[in-house]
């Protein structure tokens, strides 16, 4: 009988390598700079088209390769970082598992130039689909330059499965920020589709975070600090009043590599507790430097997932340092035990006898006296003021003396009726509304009675009406007196571009948008001016992971988005004509037995099943 299993062809295995490694453009973003930070470079650009799906280029000015690395690192596990099994427990670098090269020349077509500083010329080496078509020397600059084109160009399946061109790009930001921030002293560049979207200077932590973020990010920021013999904790937290609902702002590093540790976010949460609203996330960027041998970074391909050591520890020194931080900068609130010594009694007051208080009184004063116009007050002088009632008959000079359409008007004279309560009452009592625990809209029917959920029932409402007016485009709107500026981050912005023309459909006037911030000189007539940033902040938040491709996909989140954010919530109090108003305008939609995230609104309760509970 023969043998059935074989050894995988190379091309083969690395198809099945980036199936892991390279899951979408952004996992090409991520392997080709972390590759340029590695080779040491101090200015390193990203080019992208099509949000990943035509073209990635890195160019760095680093150490460049050889002719001979330039063939061997599309070569399954070639690697210049490690050596021997024990290497892996001191890395220092990105990467190390020698699989990112060989998967992306797999699924893609790759173009390599790359020359060594002190080599005449470099090497120009094209692939496709793991098939070297030309190695050539070439007149180079000092470092390398990786083009990838059409990714899973022979993987259609995998193509097909990409998201939305919006959806991509906002992943490549993504791990675009996430190398930046963990290299503040390299230059980065971002260019999309030809227009810059990213130019950071070499600077400091705080000036890249900021750069990035833009906006009032430098006002939100609390300087973190601790140095232990486990860990040295470095960077920055943001203040409690300018916490988001989603989790766009929070970086963890550890030896200058992004990770994700839901448990070390519990730390964080752990020292903001009592000082955020319920649902809202801090912002951080937290760098943790700790040794090398005491984690590890082999435990996922991706590696943003790493192991500690010890995590107990650090969970207690993150906890504690960011309290200190909070407190320290007068965010959290604090027992203060200082006092003021000017508000001390002075020592020689404890002898001294109160004195006592003069009191002067007129001893000739008379209240009653009326002959005399000026009076003596303790010791004020008050005038009197006579009152002119001399000939006050002349004020009643001139009126008719006539009664006789009085006694000819002819009074309502009220029913005597037999019965309890009025008839007006009676009918009065059957529209009536009454609100059950600030909750719930208790109203009669013909077979008993009706509960609806106020929150659901408003949410349908608006729901409707803002998809109406984007639909029929016909929105109206409130002008402000004075226009109102919101700041957002840079990629929110790009957001609020893509959106503009379906927010000005629900009433949203924009002035300017700009790189960092919106003008709005005109709301929705039922959004308030304080309610303006939360609604756009919910906005974005919803739809970070991506717009929908067809407009009435991208109306429909939208309204959505907006019924949610300005919908009477749980707790409120209404009126008796607020809790009508919802009830007519429920029943009016087309829809109203459910919300628009499919929740039911109301529910009906017979009067058959309130004489079975009251049967027991």
């Amino acid at each position: 009988m023969s043998s059935i299993i074989q050894l995988l062809p190379d091309h083969v295995a690395n198809q099945i390598a980036a199936g892991e490694v390279v899951q979408r453009p952004a996992s090409v973003v991520k392997e080709l700079l972390e590759n340029a930070v590695d080779a040491k470079a101090t200015d390193i650009k990203l080019i992208v088209k099509d949000a990943g799906k035509s073209l990635v280029q890195v160019i760095d000015n680093g150490n460049g390769m050889s002719v001979t690395d330039a063939r061997m690192c599309f070569e399954r596990h070639a690697t210049s970082k490690i050596r021997h099994a024990e290497d892996l427990f001191t890395i220092h670098t990105k990467g190390f598992r020698g699989e990112a090269l060989a998967s992306i020349a797999a699924i893609a077509h790759v173009e390599l130039k790359t020359k060594q500083e002190f080599d005449e010329l470099g090497t120009h080496i094209i692939i496709e689909g793991s098939k070297f078509i030309t190695q050539d020397p070439s007149v180079l600059p000092k470092g390398t330059s990786f083009a990838v084109k059409n990714l899973f160009f022979n993987i259609p399946a995998r193509r097909n499965f990409l998201k939305s061109e919006t959806v991509e790009h906002r992943h490549i930001v993504d791990e675009f920020q996430r190398v930046a921030l963990a290299h503040p002293s390299i230059h980065f560049t971002f260019i999309h589709n030809g227009s810059e979207l990213f130019n950071l200077p070499s600077s400091n932590l705080r000036q890249r975070i900021v750069a990035i973020f833009s906006g009032k990010t430098n006002e939100k920021l609390v300087p973190v600090f601790e140095e232990t013999e486990i860990v040295q904790v470095n960077g920055f937290i943001s203040k409690p009043e300018f916490s988001k609902k989603n989790r766009s702002e929070q970086f963890f590093f550890v030896n200058n590599r992004y990770i994700k540790s839901g448990y070390l976010h519990h730390a964080l949460m752990a020292a903001y507790e009592g000082l955020l609203k319920d649902g809202m996330q801090p912002g951080y960027f937290i760098y943790l430097e700790v040794p090398p041998n005491t984690i590890d970074i082999n435990i996922h391909p991706t590696k943003t997932e790493i192991k500690f050591d010890d995590e107990h520890a650090l969970y207690a020194i993150l906890r504690s340092t960011a309290k200190h931080s909070l407190g320290q900068f007068n965010v959290a609130p604090v027992l203060d035990f200082e006092r003021d010594p000017n508000l001390d009694t002075p020592y020689h007051y404890q002898n001294k006898d109160a004195s006592t208080p003069l009191i002067q009184v007129n001893s000739n004063f008379n209240p009653f006296a009326e002959d005399k116009a000026t009076m003596n007050f303790g010791g004020s002088i008050y005038r009197e003021r006579k009152t002119e009632n001399a000939h006050w008959e002349s004020l009643y000079i001139g009126l008719k003396n006539d009664t006789k359409e009085i006694e000819s008007f002819p009074f309502e004279q009220e029913a005597v009726s037999s019965s309890l309560f009025n008839v007006t009452e009676i009918e009065e009592s059957k529209n009536r509304t009454y609100q059950i625990q600030k909750k719930y809209i208790l109203s009669s029917i013909k077979s008993g009675m009706m509960v609806i959920d106020q929150k659901r029932a408003h949410q349908r409402i608006l729901y409707e009406q803002y998809l109406k007016n984007m639909t029929v485009q016909q929105a109206s709107s409130q002008h402000l007196l004075f226009p109102l500026e919101i700041y957002f981050s840079t990629n929110e912005i790009h957001l609020m571009k893509e959106l503009k023309a379906a927010l000005e459909n629900t009433g949203f006037i924009f002035d300017v948008i700009e790189s960092d911030k919106i003008i709005i000189s005109g709301i929705p007539i039922q959004v308030t001016e304080s309610e303006v940033s939360i609604v756009l902040d919910e906005l974005v938040n919803d739809l970070q992971d991506g717009i929908p491709e067809s407009s009435f996909s991208q109306n429909d989140s939208i309204a959505k988005s907006m019924a949610r954010s300005l919908a009477v919530k749980t707790g409120t109090y209404l009126t008796e004509k607020e809790q009508e108003n919802i009830v007519n305008g429920l029943f009016a939609c087309k829809e109203p037995d459910v919300s628009p995230f499919n929740k039911p609104t109301f529910i009906t309760i017979s009067v058959d099943d309130l004489d079975k509970k009251f049967a027991i």
